[in-house]
């Protein structure tokens, strides 16, 4: 595949925009992420560390959580004492999806110990592995932020919880790291910036010059790990936009599309579901057809997409193509009901490529077509729905297209069993 090198962007904004649409499936854990992130970078920032290690921790920071494939276990893990007892392997979980990226290997490592408690020194090292300073950071930065009550008054609170996370030195936390909290404590901005909304868009500004750059090759690869953190949620969905970004892509080939256009649709392939990491979890599981309510809640998902990756500064096509998976020719798809004059050819693909590929698969309630009905199906939405000659593209191409995606489904599939393996192999670290 050839890799445009012109196309370059900042890591941290997709880090960014991933942490917080995770984070938006319960208004409980609302900015969580984005809020420890603040904390950390703050304690790097007072220990002097180098910027690159500055930039990992905070990295770290934005995606500590990313290894909770349930709200229900996120939110029992919330309901814990001060002490944590019970991780729910979200630790690890999150090194293996995250470590694949070069570029976020040393945030992974981070985010693999960041439960460890310091107990006097032990905490050094697990089974002889060295731990990263920054997961003692993550681990504080952590429960600082649950300590926070963001309904009442901050300031109130500061004392209170330096307080308790003094007599916590040396046994849940590194001291040097809480030396370094004490001496932020005492600024009532820190307090301010870390229990307010907009603790992340502080941390990007500070992050920038630290900041870590993606090209096109970068760009596929961050997106396929970022499909793979979206698609494992659920066993039902584990190949689903693997399907859909190598659909699109052999479809945007074979409609004359260049080959930075087609990397560009393969991208928005890999996130077009991002925004299903707001849906709870019972209702993208739910093993038969959905209620009335849930499938509005289901609805809501591409909004969610499409205001995800609007805050990812050169994703304006990408987000076009991504997010308008289900608008219609006709005016009747959701959620901003636009017709055929608003949908350039790249969102065109996309629907074609989603409805394909979905149709195509077994879900909990019903098995995959076969091609014959599948295209039957898709003949009768030209009507009014898909774009005719997308899907003629289709019909004409049937066999190639449908190897191409049959592959990429198969090799998802592989590495989500891998994955599962690894860590149904894997103990808590504490």
């Amino acid at each position: 595949m050839t890799y445009n090198s012109d196309f370059v962007i900042s890591l941290v904004e997709p880090v960014s925009a991933l942490a917080e649409v995770t984070d938006l499936s319960d208004p409980s854990l609302t900015t969580h992420q984005e809020q420890v992130a603040y904390i950390a970078l703050a304690i790097a920032e007072e220990l002097r560390l180098p910027s690159q290690e500055q930039c990992q921790i905070a990295l770290a920071g934005e995606l500590h959580d990313i290894g909770f494939l349930s709200l229900q276990s996120r939110l029992k893990f919330a309901e814990q004492s001060f002490e944590v007892r019970e991780t729910y392997n979200h630790e690890l979980i999150g090194y293996a999806l995250l470590r694949k990226l070069d570029q976020l290997k040393e945030a992974a490592n981070m985010i693999r110990f960041h439960h460890l408690p310091w107990n006097n020194g032990k905490g050094k090292t697990v089974n002889g592995i060295d731990v990263p300073l920054g997961s003692h950071i993550i681990n504080l930065a952590d429960r600082i932020a649950v300590s926070i009550d963001r309904r009442k008054d901050v300031l109130g609170q500061a004392d209170a919880i330096t307080e308790r996370i003094s007599n916590y030195s040396g046994t849940l936390f590194h001291p040097d790291v809480v030396k370094a909290f004490l001496s932020l404590s005492r600024m009532e901005y820190f307090w301010l910036d870390a229990s307010s909304s907009y603790c992340g868009r502080t941390v990007q500004r500070k992050l920038e010059p630290l900041n870590i750059r993606l090209n096109m090759r970068d760009l596929v690869m961050l997106a396929e790990v970022f499909a793979q953190i979206i698609d494992f949620r659920s066993t039902f969905t584990a190949q689903h936009s693997s399907g859909v970004a190598a659909t699109a892509g052999a479809l945007a080939r074979l409609a004359g599309f260049s080959a930075n256009e087609c990397q560009l649709i393969q991208v928005a392939g890999y996130l077009h579901d991002i925004g299903k990491l707001a849906i709870p979890g019972n209702i993208l599981e739910k093993p038969c057809e959905l209620d009335e309510t849930e499938k509005r809640i289901m609805k809501s998902h591409v909004y969610y997409t499409y205001h995800t990756l609007e805050n990812i500064h050169g994703f304006e096509t990408i987000n076009t193509w991504a997010s308008l998976h289900h608008e219609r020719l006709d005016g009747t798809g959701y959620p901003f009901h636009l017709t055929a004059v608003d949908l350039p050819l790249g969102s065109r693909i996309m629907a074609v490529a989603d409805v394909f590929t979905a149709i195509m698969e077994d879900r909990p309630y019903r098995k995959g077509m076969p091609s014959e009905s599948a295209l039957e199906l898709l003949d009768k939405m030209t009507k009014s729905a898909l774009d005719p000659h997308v899907v003629s593209i289709l019909i004409d191409n049937l066999e190639e297209v449908n190897a191409i995606r049959m592959a990429a489904q198969t090799l998802a599939e592989k590495r989500y069993h891998s994955f599962r393996t690894e860590i149904s192999k894997s103990s808590p670290i504490s």
